[in-house]
């Protein structure tokens, strides 16, 4: 150790990094007190028959597993080894003996590890594929880690198709009667012979298997109160598992409710889903009181509202309900009160939708008119007479916005616990109405518009024109297509604007597309209009427009052409799926021991949410505040006092410091969190899947790593193109990649350029094929030196410079579009610029989506980020020069060298990718069956490292509880499973009939 540590001090910097592995190696295995001699094998151990098992095939063959066959090998070489010694053989021979022998060890250690990784090395002899040794039944999906200790096949499980319940109440689930008979099994033969209807399990099984009318009457009595959870795969995010209580039903498919559809991204086409029995009492509390259906109504992701996300039919009835049309039978009559109306509907005097005056009573649901009559219709005043007999009367069409936005409300108002009641007599309005309204699609309600020849045959002029001045030579193939697109494009949108004028207004269509049930203006324009210009499979805009629409129907050509995208559509879709649940299982890898640990840091410091962001993008600042802890006061312009330091803002909250145009607000944050292992409370904030501050052991960056991951499915890789031709430099990549680019830290094609010092641009020129931007450094820039010369960054052509000459510039500001290189944005900006710079692309890819992602998500991500430092001087502590900590333990190593008064370690923090971090995790158990096991188990036998068992998947792995949730000792929810253990000593059944 000395002597490296000698000949590190006067070593260049090329070997630096060889010695620094080597002695930190040396140093680990002093501290671990591994002697270098044991690396030699002199015995193999084997492991035990059962685990690599023969069985007989008939013709007196055996399969056997790969094991044995490596096994085989070591010993039949060693046999020879041994016989080639005792009659001396030649040295030649020896060494080749010894030689193949220390293969065959190889081999059945790690078949893998020879010949790069490839299958080129060992084979069996037969099939030709490469034997598994042993460290191969360890890695991958279906190795030991991640398919036998991660994830078990369950026992009191089954699945079925399922089909719509629209009787169901939310917290419901129809279970047929044959898979509730099984699934609760063990229960009925509890009570068959606590009855003494049977006296063994043998007996109560047969009096199942013969069907007797008590097992049904048993089952019915069993299933009371108890609940099963029902899941669909894909689990993108928490709500793909849900808990229901079951009603008995014939048949053998699972009824759902049609609210919860959405949050399973179910549908009714031949769907499966998986039943689940919690089995003790434990996990039918937690699945009652935290699982149920109707208590995650709100998206953890976001904190929008789940079930009014997805309302088609419902929607669709209450829209045609509280449409008015004018000349409905009734129009204009007065009527003394909202019963009379009812009643005068009733008796066929007056229709659903025809315009009426009623006179309010004087509830305060009428409070707005003030005893005078308003203007409304029967239909609206049946809606009405679902909602709360306390919400304002709402006289105004139902369509899907303003749904959302009345459920947002009501949760507001009467808190998440009244919603299912309320929703689920929204539900049956609106699925009576919409078979009343008897609406159906007919294609005869499409109609195309008359002046469309008109329209292609100047456009088609326009084309021709074009064409003979590409003959002519006047134009280049890349301006002649350029061309052709605008004209087209311009035919589309003017017969797209005739559209809505051929549309019936009160034609089924017309509702569906308006009430936003399903389907859009640009769906119609297809149907009715023309179906314009398509892009092939490599995202180039063709030429050729297709002209007609899909009710004149397309020629061959037309048909042919419009296949490219067609297909290239749904094998995006299929590839995506793979990428985006590969991108989830790393964020939860990196994120998976983010968990609320203390009530308050004591942080005093946060971080500023601005109204602009770095994109340009306007996002209201209310989105973004919401939920969140206040770090200081904050003013309106006039300098008043909003909401004290310390405050969380409510929804409510965050919109009144929008309206007064307050500029930026510091609020806490888990980017500035003090708290060692985990996040606190306070830095966090609003749980927005439960609408309250979060709880202590909430696994905060489980729910981050979903809340990022579940829409990555809906973020197409689609290039961002200009004007529909993709451009070579300008090209940004957007979508999946591009976020998995931000948090792998990767570096950009042609990155945006970061200006290395503060001053001001001196020039922008343009030189052969790029532009040189040139920035003159500001006096006193260290990063200058002594001269103050220009400094000069070259830039792709395509690019776009983002200041001009004579503007000055701060260090780390970005200088033109694209995307920034982290590594370099992070050196010469600073960590908080970074940071901030993460959180805008990010948001802003999923926005340009339509998907909300709640900004402390992707904050928890970050955090991870930045989560390791690099030691520099060790000082008295146990690391080495370059190794990677992370900071709670630097913190702790420090803390006890300062006790002894030693010198303390000094480090410097670093931005890493999700995957680097995950693997330096201190916990060789997690790290083990995220990636490269067989690496990080070798690493771990060196040093000697300890699995503290912090994390959660170390936890799952050795069969203990979480440390999350009700696992966490001090969660609210801990101490509720500890009273129930206090309450439920006695089995009331069995104690009253002894």
């Amino acid at each position: 150790e000395e002597m490296l540590t000698k000949e590190l001090e006067n070593t260049t910097a090329a070997d630096r990094e060889k010695l620094q592995k080597r002695l930190s190696l040396v140093r680990s295995m002093i501290r671990s007190k591994i002697r270098p001699e044991w690396m030699f094998l002199t015995r193999i151990p084997v492991i035990p028959p059962a685990l690599r098992p023969m069985v007989p095939l008939d013709g007196g063959r055996y399969a056997t597993s790969d094991v044995n066959d490596l096994y085989r090998r070591v010993i039949n070489r060693n046999n020879r080894l041994k016989k080639l010694l005792e009659i001396s053989a030649p040295d030649v021979i020896l060494r080749n003996e010894k030689r193949i022998l220390q293969e065959a060890v190889d081999s059945l250690i790690d078949n893998s590890i020879r010949h790069g990784g490839s299958a080129g090395g060992m084979m069996s002899q037969a099939q030709r594929r490469p034997l598994k040794s042993l460290a191969d039944n360890l890695k991958g999906k279906r190795g030991l880690l991640r398919g036998n200790l991660l994830g078990k096949r369950v026992d009191y499980s089954g699945r079925s198709v399922i089909v719509v319940g629209p009787d169901l109440k939310l917290g419901q689930c129809g279970l047929p009667k044959l898979m509730a008979l099984e699934l609760f099994r063990p229960f009925i033969i509890g009570k068959l012979i606590s009855r003494e209807l049977a006296f063994n399990i043998r007996g109560a099984n047969r009096l199942i298997e013969d069907d007797i009318p008590e097992v049904w009457a048993i089952l019915e009595e069993v299933i009371k109160g108890k609940y099963v959870l029902l899941n669909r795969a894909p689990t993108l995010h928490r709500l793909g598992i849900q808990a229901f209580q079951p009603v008995l039903i014939e048949g053998s498919a699972i009824q759902v409710h049609p609210l919860v559809c959405h949050a399973f991204n179910a549908d009714f086409d031949g769907d499966q889903m998986a039943v689940h029995v919690p089995l003790s009492e434990e996990a039918q509390w937690e699945a009652r009181e935290i699982m149920a259906s109707d208590k995650n109504i709100l998206k953890p992701g976001s904190g929008d509202s789940v079930i009014s996300a997805k309302l088609l039919d419902i929607i669709l009835g209450c829209y045609w309900m509280t449409r008015i049309i004018p000349g409905k039978k009734g129009e204009g009559k007065y009527f003394a009160s909202t019963n009379a109306a009812i009643t005068a509907f009733d008796f066929d005097v007056v229709d659903f939708r025809a315009k009426i005056m009623v006179l309010g009573t004087d509830k305060p649901k009428y409070a707005d008119w003030g005893g005078k009559p308003f203007e409304t219709s029967v239909g609206r005043l049946l809606f009405n007479s679902v909602l709360p007999s306390d919400y304002p009367y709402i006289n105004k069409e139902i369509e899907r916005k303003s749904m959302s936005a009345l459920v947002d409300d009501m949760i507001v108002r009467y808190g998440v616990e009244r919603i299912p009641e309320i929703m689920d007599k929204i539900k049956n309005f609106g699925f009576k109405y919409t078979t009343y309204a008897g609406i159906t699609w007919g294609i005869d309600d499409v109609k195309v518009p008359e002046k469309k020849p008109a329209v292609i045959e100047k456009a088609k002029a326009k084309s021709a024109e074009v064409m003979e001045q590409f003959n002519n030579g006047l134009l280049s193939r890349d301006e002649r297509l350029q061309k052709n697109i605008e004209i087209w494009h311009g035919a589309k949108s003017e017969i797209e604007k005739m559209i809505p004028d051929y549309l019936d207004k009160t034609s089924s269509v017309y509702d569906m597309v308006f009430s936003g049930a399903r389907g859009s203006m640009s769906q119609i324009t297809q149907m009715a209009g023309m179906k314009g210009l398509i892009q092939n499979t490599a995202g180039e805009t063709i030429e050729f427009p297709v002209i007609s629409s899909a009710k004149e129907g397309l020629t061959p050509i037309e048909y042919f052409t419009t296949t490219h995208g067609s297909r290239k559509g749904l094998t995006d879709t299929a590839l995506n799926t793979a990428k985006a649940g590969y991108l989830t299982r790393r964020l939860f890898d990196v994120a998976q021991d983010a968990i609320i640990s203390e009530e308050d840091c004591g942080a005093k410091e946060g971080f500023l949410i601005r109204r602009a962001s770095l994109t340009g993008m306007e996002i209201p600042i209310a989105k973004n505040i919401r939920g969140r802890l206040l770090a200081e006061d904050v003013k309106n312009s006039a300098g008043k006092i909003l909401f004290k330091k310390g405050h969380l803002l409510s929804k409510l909250d965050a919109k009144l410091v929008d309206e007064a145009g307050v500029s930026e607000v510091l609020v806490r944050s888990p980017l500035v969190c003090r708290t060692i292992h985990g996040i606190c409370a306070a830095c966090y904030g609003l749980d927005l899947g439960r609408n309250k501050l979060v709880d202590l052991g909430e696994a905060v960056g489980t729910v981050a790593a979903q809340a990022i991951g579940e829409p990555g499915t809906q973020l197409t890789m689609r290039t961002f193109h200009s004007g529909g031709t993709a451009s070579v430099g300008g090209d940004i990549t957007q979508g999946l990649p591009r976020v998995e680019e931000v948090f792998e830290k990767r570096s950009p094609k042609n990155p945006a350029v970061v200006s290395s010092v503060a001053g001001a641009v001196l020039e922008i020129k343009n030189v052969d094929k790029e532009k040189i931007i040139v920035v003159l450094p500001d006096v006193g820039d260290k990063a200058a030196g002594k001269k103050r010369e220009p400094i000069e960054y070259p830039v792709h052509f395509k690019r776009m410079a983002l200041v001009k000459v004579g503007e000055s510039v701060e260090k780390g500001q970005i200088l033109t579009d694209g995307s920034a290189d982290l590594e370099e944005l992070f050196k010469y900006a600073g960590k908080e610029k970074t940071q901030d710079y993460i959180i805008a692309e990010v948001s802003k890819l999923y926005e340009l989506q339509g998907e909300t992602v709640s900004r402390k998500h992707i904050e928890v991500i970050i955090r991870q980020m930045f989560s390791r430092r690099r030691i520099k001087e060790e000082g008295d502590t146990d690391y080495s020069p370059g190794d990677l900590v992370s900071v709670g333990d630097l913190e702790q190593a420090n803390k006890a060298v300062k006790e002894k008064s030693g010198e303390e370690a000094k480090a410097e923090p670093v931005i890493m990718g999700i995957t680097e971090v995950s693997l330096s995790r201190k916990s060789f158990l997690s790290a083990a069956s995220f990636q490269h096991t067989t690496r990080v188990l070798i690493n771990t036998a060196i040093r000697g490292n300890k699995d503290m068992l912090i994390g959660l998947k170390e936890n799952v792995i050795i069969g203990r509880l979480i440390p999350a949730g009700t696992g966490f000792k001090g969660s609210p929810k801990a101490k509720m499973i500890e009273a129930l253990h206090a309450t439920e000593k006695i089995d009331p059944e069995v104690e009253t009939e002894v």
